[in-house]
């Protein structure tokens, strides 16, 4: 590429030559971005079709053990809870008031 001795080029041959840079670079931008839309598009196919969807029919849950309750809520004996997890807001707001977890054992079978 020969070297261009833009100090001596008039305003009117710079400004030609920066109209003609700005066109090339364009046409050259825009076959890049083709090019990688492309690419990016065949990237996604592979990928959809290396993708399985799980269905929920296709695995089963690991069988845990039934847990049976071992506290009841005095006020509302439907409410109960198996010791495990989070303490239900019944539960907490009874502590709260002074009363012991003891209070809510459900009797043994």
């Amino acid at each position: 590429m020969k070297k261009l001795n833009l100090e001596s080029m008039s305003l009117d041959e710079l400004w030609q030559l920066h109209e003609e840079l700005n066109q090339m670079l364009s046409v050259r931008l825009n076959a890049e971005k083709r090019a990688l839309e492309k690419r990016l598009a065949q990237l996604r196919r592979e990928n959809d079709a290396a993708i399985i969807p799980a269905t929920p029919a296709s695995r089963q849950r690991r069988p845990y053990p039934q847990v049976h309750p071992k506290y009841r809520n005095l006020s509302a004996p439907y409410e109960t809870w198996s010791g495990r997890g989070k303490q239900p807001k019944w539960l907490s707001a009874a502590l709260r008031t002074g009363r012991s977890i003891d209070d809510f054992l459900i009797s043994s079978r």
